[in-house]
């Protein structure tokens, strides 16, 4: 098993499971501290190339996924990976897909699709998920 992400690290989420997942900007430098073990880049372009696992979803700038079957998949391996694995999920700014994001991660944890993106505003980042279609997005996720 890998060593975790430290709660108190840069945009670490603890998810009501325990597993703890972080959120990032890819604008931004790498934090300090371990290196993920598996990361999911969403982006509108093809992320350039990581050391580590890495999937990329299709998502433009303040738009949703552009492949619904496959961002569901991705998302549902990136939380089965956080069990045991650093997880990261990143956009360009760290916000509106990765908040979106993570409050889909949220609710395959458990967290009621209706509270989510509170969930995620108070435990990653109080602007995380930008757009209307993005809360929305987060509901219908949770009926599949």
């Amino acid at each position: 098993m890998t060593e975790t992400w430290s709660p108190e690290g840069e945009g670490v989420m603890r998810l009501p499971s325990g597993r703890l997942v972080r959120g990032r900007g890819l604008r931004r430098t790498l934090p300090v501290g371990p290196e993920p073990d598996f990361a999911v880049h969403l982006l509108g372009a093809p992320p350039p190339g990581v050391a580590w696992d890495s999937k990329w979803l299709r998502w433009p700038d303040f738009r949703l996924p552009a492949d619904r079957v496959t961002a569901r998949a991705v998302l549902t391996e990136a939380w089965n990976r956080a069990l045991g694995e650093r997880v990261e999920v990143a956009c360009g700014g760290g916000r509106g897909r990765t908040g979106t994001a993570l409050a889909c991660l949220a609710v395959l944890d458990g967290v009621p699709a209706e509270e989510a993106v509170a969930y995620v505003r108070r435990n990653y980042h109080p602007k995380a998920v930008e757009t209307p279609w993005q809360r929305r997005y987060v509901v219908r996720f949770a009926k599949g």
